[in-house]
């Protein structure tokens, strides 16, 4: 249940901040207003995680990847894998698609570019 929810929460997010990160100015341009900083740190909060950065790797370095094949890897709990999936979800940067028990997760890799575009990359 809870993927479930990480998959609609990843959509709805995707859609709502899919384009937010691609029309700021980099930081290295011009100061961010308010908004534009607080929504970069809400991402850059997601990434600032060991786990998290490996499980993006992971995913990224792949065309998909079974939430059932990152236990072993991350040598972590299935509950706490979907935490930290739904944590990356949520802030855009990775994406899931439900295929019976399991979700499948694919990287956002405009989302990612937006992001290195905004810290001057």
């Amino acid at each position: 249940m809870a993927e479930s929810l990480t998959v609609k929460r990843a959509a709805s997010s995707l859609d709502a901040h899919s384009d937010d990160l691609v029309c700021c100015s980099p930081v290295t341009a011009a100061p961010l207003a308010e908004s534009e900083a607080t929504e970069l740190a809400r991402i850059l909060a997601a990434l600032a995680d060991p786990v998290r950065l490996r499980l993006l790797s992971i995913v990224a370095s792949s065309p998909e990847v079974c939430s059932c094949e990152l236990e072993g890897p991350l040598a972590k709990s299935q509950p706490t894998i979907s935490h930290h999936t739904k944590v990356l979800a949520d802030a855009g940067i990775i994406t899931g698609e439900k295929r019976g028990k399991w979700t499948w997760w694919h990287a956002n890799p405009d989302r990612i570019a937006a992001i290195r575009k905004a810290l001057g990359g």
